[in-house]
């Protein structure tokens, strides 16, 4: 059995596994009737390192019921924090930390019979999970440089209460596009939107008695933990679940598994362009369990749909690179198939790559659910979340409000934001040669005669 060694860093990032292995227990404590501790996840706790400058999360999961799960001597605090600075967690805690992160990830990865990726959570936003969760990056490529460094960011919404947050999303973009595998960039807003729109269809009785309260995808009612929802659980759980689904075939059996570096291997096609757009559908459960085909069918059309992807995007009118989509429950392949087949001709894909869907079914469905899906499509959409971000760097830097902060620590210089802001304009230009190939014929290459 393949391993990952999953890695949270920073407020957001501990909230989001927190959240992830709150409903991954659930999940085997629903299929393993026993009650047993079994291998598939154990290993996965086994393998996790929490990382945070500041106590108060990792202390919350310390004193909470998921305190014996965690190996208290993977867990790395500090009590200052880094002041929404990237270049603090960076450069500062970075270098602090570098040895003792080193050696508990080693610990980690000598836990694993066969290590298949490291799996980063962090937020782009702050200074903890965007300094020091890059950071690590670069220490898993230079200690681990076989293994895929797959990487979950949340990126800050325009309306983010975080002022330096255009600064700390811009540095940390240019170490993911050198040293990451493959990232899922994953935007605030767009949580906050689905979430509105869920509240909006059961407060209006829209969705009637079809709905189960507690089946919600926002909504960690049911989980272990015993407490008040806080204002971000419901957007955390969004993503906790997208993880799940995400690491399905590594916990599971299924008739079409898929890893995780996988994903990595027939999604990316050019090592820059290793950002991913996702999609999670559906977002509730429907009460009936026997769901005809006509709902299996609209479950595959809402992946696709812009009201479903988790940054604000529209795929259906860009160009697709490449397609992943990881089924779970009672789907048979032909459905599959079908559903391919049926929406092909609404999807752009680029000239070279016509064929380029990679597919999983896991044969366990999330609680509460007869079958899920997730999508995750190589596409150029996700161009205009960094056009927006490099424009809120730009309002900022024009004035260098706030550089100070930054240029006062050591080993910060202001050509760190000039090489920053180059390395994500070099992105967004890649996209848009990309995008200048959408009305291209598609070639019809010749084929070999076969010699009789």
């Amino acid at each position: 059995m393949t391993q990952s060694v999953v890695v949270q860093v920073g407020q957001c990032g501990n909230q989001i596994g927190c959240c992830f292995w709150d409903l991954a227990l659930r999940e085997h404590a629903a299929v393993n009737k026993k009650g047993i501790y079994d291998e598939a996840i154990s290993s996965f706790f086994r393998n996790a390192v929490l990382i945070d400058m500041e106590e108060g999360v990792v202390n919350e999961i310390l004193q909470g019921p998921l305190r014996d799960v965690f190996d208290s001597k993977q867990l790395i605090t500090d009590i200052s924090g880094s002041g929404n600075n990237w270049a603090v967690g960076h450069k500062v805690f970075g270098s602090l930390y570098q040895e003792k992160i080193l050696e508990k990830l080693r610990k980690s990865a000598e836990h694993c019979d066969c290590l298949q990726c490291f799996f980063i959570i962090h937020s782009m936003g702050g200074g903890t999970g965007s300094g020091l969760g890059t950071f690590l990056l670069k220490v898993l490529e230079d200690e681990f440089p076989e293994v895929y460094r797959f990487v979950t960011s949340i990126y800050p919404s325009g309306e983010d209460d975080v002022i330096t947050s255009p600064y700390n999303s811009i540095l940390a973009m240019k170490e993911l596009n050198e040293h990451a595998d493959c990232v899922l960039p994953i935007d605030n807003q767009s949580l906050f939107d689905i979430i509105s729109k869920i509240d909006v269809m059961v407060n209006s009785g829209k969705l009637g008695a079809a709905i189960k309260p507690k089946s919600l995808v926002t909504s960690s009612t049911g989980v272990f933990k015993k407490r008040q929802e806080k204002p971000f659980d419901a957007m955390n759980n969004i993503v906790a679940n997208l993880l799940l689904n995400l690491t399905s075939s590594a916990r599971f059996e299924g008739s079409l598994n898929m890893d995780l570096n996988e994903i990595s291997m027939n999604l990316v096609p050019f090592p820059q362009l290793h950002y991913l757009v996702s999609s999670l559908t559906p977002l509730y459960t429907l009460a009936d369990v026997n769901i005809p085909p006509r709902r299996l069918d609209q479950m595959f059309s809402d992946a696709f749909s812009k009201d479903h992807q988790l940054i604000r995007a529209d795929p259906r009118h860009s160009l697709y690179l490449a397609c992943a989509l990881m089924v779970r429950g009672n789907v048979q392949i032909s459905d599959l198939r079908r559903n391919i087949e049926r929406l092909k001709p609404s999807l752009q894909f680029v000239s070279w790559n016509q064929e380029g869907w990679k597919t999983s079914l896991c044969s366990v469905p999330p609680v509460g659910h007869s079958h899920s899906l997730l999508a995750l499509a190589n596409n150029t959409c996700v161009k205009p979340t960094f056009v927006e971000l490099k424009e809120r760097f730009i309002r900022l830097y024009k004035k260098k409000a706030h550089l100070h902060h930054y240029l006062q620590i050591e080993g910060m210089e202001e050509s760190c934001f000039s090489e920053a802001v180059s390395s994500l304009s070099a992105l967004i230009q890649e996209y848009n040669q990309l995008d200048a190939t959408k009305s291209m014929p598609v070639e019809d290459l010749p084929r070999l005669n076969v010699a009789v």
